[in-house]
């Protein structure tokens, strides 16, 4: 039960994330794809396996992001976001599979580069994943699309990789704090939080409809 309070929390934590804080680094005229990607989505997939050293929790962590992320009254294409974040998160558990914490990463150079692959693959993944299914999902995929497209994907992945090589080592760190929740306060904490990451987005969605 601990596991899945894990992954509901950090789910929500990411999707609050991707739904509010996204949309207006966009609208600043940020990349903000590749920042919810190198420095949110890294940090909340990365914080969870050292917490919990369970490889396939972020894979649930994604799914619960990308259904958060689809209840999104901000603008945007919600779909299209869904799937991105849901494909990251599956793409992360196979980057990942064999590293359960940080005693694998024990110096700043692996983690560093780490933080690289990881960030530049999750991004360019999630990216071309979302470019193939969206539009099969409407019956208009086009295979010379992707491929006129690729090169443009392939290159804007290496600003995620240079934002991951910080990301990476700086979430390591902050793991390192002395901070832990003590077992009493561990569920209301957790289902308190994305209780209220689900409400306030399922709220703010519900007013823009109505």
């Amino acid at each position: 039960m601990k596991l899945v309070a894990g992954i509901f929390v950090f789910g929500s934590l990411w999707g609050f994330s991707e739904v509010i804080i996204g949309p207006r680094l966009d609208d600043a005229g940020f990349p903000s794809g590749i920042l919810m990607t190198g420095i949110f989505a890294l940090f909340f997939l990365v914080i969870s396996r050292m917490i919990y050293k369970q490889p396939g929790m972020q894979l649930g962590i994604g799914l619960v992001a990308g259904t958060l992320r689809l209840f999104n009254s901000f603008g945007g294409c919600h779909v299209c976001s869904a799937i991105a974040i849901m494909a990251e998160g599956a793409l992360f558990e196979l980057i990942w599979y064999q590293i359960k914490d940080d005693k694998h990463l024990n110096n700043l150079t692996l983690q560093g580069s780490i933080g690289i692959a990881t960030a530049y693959c999750v991004y360019v993944g999630g990216y071309t994943i979302t470019q193939v299914i969206t539009p099969i999902s409407y019956g208009q995929f086009v295979i010379e699309n992707i491929i006129t497209y690729l090169p443009q994907i392939l290159a804007s992945g290496l600003l995620a990789a240079l934002i991951g090589c910080i990301t990476v080592p700086f979430t390591i760190a902050a793991r390192k704090l002395p901070f832990k929740l003590k077992d009493p306060f561990y569920y209301p904490t957790t289902m308190g939080v994305s209780t209220l990451c689900w409400s306030f987005v399922i709220i703010s969605w519900y007013v823009t409809i109505a």
